[in-house]
């Protein structure tokens, strides 16, 4: 492994892509290249917690997902619920918290029973915050964070607004991972990435693995982050 603890982000976002055409290449229906993208995530969230990444947040499944073919769509159903039971043990095991983000409304009994049962079991872990964003959308985050202000009487404030996100349980991610050669964000964390590094990688997500993960945080710890600020700035507060 390479000694990347150093340079690692706290936090790491990752659009998962490619799952689909890694099974096409290989003449296997779609819901197979899923069911090896669970197998990365397991590997990556491993990965995570052996170079101090503190929060992992994954792009599982969007809002927009759901016009996918009725198939495709009920076999990922299916293969989160048997993954929540057959990952949540050793997830817990591991130390990691996990937290499932996204509008849960369009969500059989079964699947949301299952979400609130692994967040509770895991509830007290430390190592890792695996937040899954599963029926999620960046648009609808900041939709709900406004409903919610006005809701409550509040003024909409940008402090108000990052309060009331999904993920205002964790700081905004240092690294954007993409897999799949695709270079955009596809409404994932749209409030939350606004400083965020990117990084876009060839791997489709079923062969993204630990040296893909450490070449994404070379990359990372090469850049100079400003937040606005000058070269100069930057260099005198370090």
């Amino acid at each position: 492994m390479a000694d990347s603890s150093s340079a690692a982000p706290h936090h790491i976002a990752i659009v998962m892509d490619g799952n689909g055409r890694w099974a096409t290449r290989r003449f296997l229906p779609r819901l197979a290249g899923h069911r090896q993208g669970v197998e990365s995530l397991r590997r990556c969230a491993r990965a995570c917690v052996e170079r101090g990444v503190g929060v992992l947040t994954v792009f599982a499944f969007s809002s927009e997902n759901w016009n996918r073919p009725a198939d495709e769509v009920s076999g990922l159903m299916d293969l989160l619920a048997k993954a929540l039971a057959r990952e949540v043990p050793q997830l817990h095991k591991d130390g990691v918290r996990l937290h499932f983000v996204g509008e849960k409304a369009g969500l059989s009994d079964s699947v949301r029973e299952g979400l609130a049962q692994a967040e509770a079991v895991t509830a007290q872990n430390t190592r890792l915050v695996l937040n899954v964003c599963f029926n999620y959308g960046g648009r609808w985050d900041i939709a709900q964070a406004a409903a919610s202000l006005v809701q409550r009487g509040e003024p909409i404030t940008e402090q108000g607004l990052n309060a009331a996100m999904s993920l205002a349980h964790v700081p905004d991610p240092d690294l954007l991972i993409r897999t799949g050669g695709e270079m955009r964000i596809s409404n994932f964390l749209l409030w939350q990435c606004a400083y965020s590094e990117l990084y876009f990688s060839e791997c489709l997500w079923p062969e993204f693995d630990e040296a893909a993960l450490d070449a994404a945080i070379a990359a990372y710890a090469g850049r100079e982050r400003r937040f606005g600020k000058t070269s100069a700035q930057v260099r005198k507060a370090s």
